[in-house]
């Protein structure tokens, strides 16, 4: 565990290296500080026995003035140490989230499918902050009170050595309370640290399915199940609270006993007649020995936080150095595509030995329109999935024009390929930003003119402020049909090669689908398309219609081609899952195909 922590500390410790200036000066502020705090006691002293008890006016008026003066400079020490020490901290804050954020976004799909987002959230939020405590509250401050207690041991025993003696026997104690303590409060902060990320976690996600748990009526079930989160992390800090409470007054008593012990030594002293204490002592001591026990004390506080810093940057560290980011293998820059895509024997697993497509062959050609149908879990999407790249392949290749998508830099590959998604996730911001997504090659001018080719401007311009209207978070403030018209809108500015539209227009009302359609028909003109859909007039639009079932292709062909077959999986899936209103919308497509 020391080893862990040993190490945890060079870690966030290299992070200071670009600032190693500001490091420097922080402990040159420590050193002052300590020396001129310490300074204040024995110059009490002098002023109490050259002065005072020689009753010389004068003199005590220009020492009490050079005593303001040691203030002073205490004061500016103080002021630059604590200052520079935050400033540090933030900085160091700042690269260690910025680095966290970046390896987050560049992990692989699989890690999202099993890591909770309430877990990263605290990584990136309330982890990162507790490690910046270990610079404006922890490190630091110990290192300064330790050269403070190091300058006043030194004129302890420099101004009477008796009564030192005595200060270092209630010293032992409190060193083996201190270290008790801090053992003590590793465990209940790491307990701590667990019981907030499970908080985080829990309530994340209650406040994304708000709208299960209310139309479920699961309020009291899921208010049950955070109070026992939720009194877990209770009983955590309990803990906290009760090693807090034993260690502070046992500190408090040893630092109280010793100052009695002090007195009544000193004061026996001076009373028979002793030369070896002065009054000047009694007085510096009592200041002495607080500015001794204080820091001690006080050290046991600011390991803590350092101790919760160190847990906290443990679990920073434990997500930088996950090896699960996204290949970078690709050099090569794609271009715009013509579009012919070919999976060759693909076969993939999101749990290992549990294959969701089992040897997929497929072949799209350049400006092909084609539709996937089959039931939940055949693996339709997933297709969509790995021709972004998003996960691996256990077997096989996937290929655009002839290249191997891995061979594609990941940035450029997915700038020609554009998805439009049934669940269409917004940012809280404007409709304009979350089409152009802050790209600033996509200018408004051509936000607008491509809003007016797909036929949904005057839909953006009824919305209040237009295309400057604030959809709040994931667009709660957009219906569903609203919400996809915009991602068919972001689709269509990209100016992609190849376009998937994944059950996109599955539960919209009629009329954002006459939208969409008309905005398909521009999307998919003169680009490689393929449509996931449940809606059979989009199907039957399809230059080509693959069968999915169980992670294999069972049939492809037309609709026209694939309805005619007996007891084949489309014919069925047609008879059974297509509404009768879709297939009146479309009888006389058949009628015009059998004349033919």
């Amino acid at each position: 565990m020391k080893a862990i922590k040993s190490i945890s500390l060079q870690k966030i410790l290299a992070y200071s290296k670009p600032y190693k200036s500001r490091f420097n000066w922080v402990i040159v502020w420590a050193i002052s500080l300590s020396i001129f705090a310490a300074l204040r006691p024995y110059m009490l002293k002098q002023t109490v026995d050259d002065y005072v008890q020689k009753h010389d006016g004068q003199g005590l008026l220009i020492y009490v003035g050079l005593m303001g003066i040691v203030l002073i400079l205490e004061v500016v020490s103080q002021f630059y140490f604590v200052y520079w020490a935050n400033w540090l901290g933030q900085d160091i804050v700042k690269d260690i989230r910025e680095q966290l954020f970046r390896k987050i976004t560049s992990f692989k799909m699989r890690y999202f499918d099993h890591e909770p987002v309430g877990k990263l959230v605290t990584r990136a939020v309330s982890d990162i902050e507790s490690i910046a405590s270990i610079f404006s509250q922890g490190l630091f401050m110990i290192v300064s009170d330790l050269l403070k207690m190091v300058v006043v041991l030194g004129i302890m025993f420099y101004m009477n050595w008796q009564l030192s003696c005595i200060v270092i026997i209630g010293m032992p104690i409190l060193l083996y309370a201190t270290r008790v303590f801090q053992l003590k409060m590793k465990g209940a902060f790491q307990e701590v640290r667990t019981q907030i990320s499970n908080l985080n976690t829990f309530i994340q996600e209650r406040l994304t399915g708000m709208k299960i748990v209310q139309l479920f009526t699961r309020e009291e079930v899921e208010y049950q199940k955070f109070k026992e989160i939720n009194d877990k992390h209770n009983n955590a800090w309990l803990k906290n609270i009760l090693y807090n409470s034993i260690f502070f007054p046992i500190a408090d008593i040893v630092s109280s006993l010793t100052l009695g012990f002090i007195i009544w030594y000193g004061g026996m002293t001076i009373a028979n007649g002793g030369h070896l204490t002065t009054f000047g002592d009694l007085f510096a001591y009592t200041m002495l020995i607080n500015m001794l026990f204080n820091p001690l004390r006080q050290i046991a506080d600011k390991f803590n936080v350092m101790q919760m810093g160190i847990i906290a940057a443990e679990r920073v560290f434990e997500v930088l150095e996950i090896e699960d980011e996204v290949e970078k293998t690709g050099d090569l820059v794609a271009g715009q595509f013509q579009g012919t895509i070919e999976f060759n024997d693909v076969h993939f697993s999101y749990i290992p030995g549990v294959e969701v497509l089992k040897g997929i062959d497929l072949k799209i050609k350049a400006g092909e329109t084609v539709a996937i149908v089959g039931s939940s879990g055949a693996g339709k999407s997933t297709i969509i999935n790995l021709l972004n790249n998003f996960y691996e392949l256990d077997k096989g290749s996937i290929s655009i024009d002839g290249t191997d998508i891995k061979s594609f830099t990941m940035d450029s590959l997915r700038k020609q390929v554009a998805v439009v998604l049934q669940d269409v996730f917004l940012f809280s911001d404007s409709i304009l930003n979350n089409i152009t997504l802050h790209n600033p090659s996509i200018t408004r001018d051509d936000v607008v003119a491509a809003a007016i080719k797909i036929g949904i401007n005057d839909f953006i311009e009824s919305l209040p402020y237009g295309y400057d209207y604030n959809v709040k978070e994931r667009g709660i403030m957009l219906s569903s049909g609203q919400r996809q018209l915009i991602a068919f809108l972001r689709a269509y500015v990209s100016n992609p090669s190849i376009l998937i539209l994944d059950e996109a227009t599955s539960s919209v009302d009629t009329y954002s689908e006459e939208l969409m359609q008309h905005a398909t028909e521009h999307l998919t003109k003169g680009r490689t398309s393929i449509i996931i859909a449940h809606r059979l007039a989009t199907i039957v639009k399809a230059d080509k219609i693959i069968v999915m079932d169980q992670g294999r292709i069972v049939e492809t062909g037309t609709h026209f081609e694939l309805v005619k077959l007996k007891d084949g999986y489309y014919k069925n899936l047609y008879d059974s899952q297509f509404s009768t209103v879709e297939i009146a919308e479309t009888k006389h497509l058949d009628s015009l195909r059998n004349q033919l």
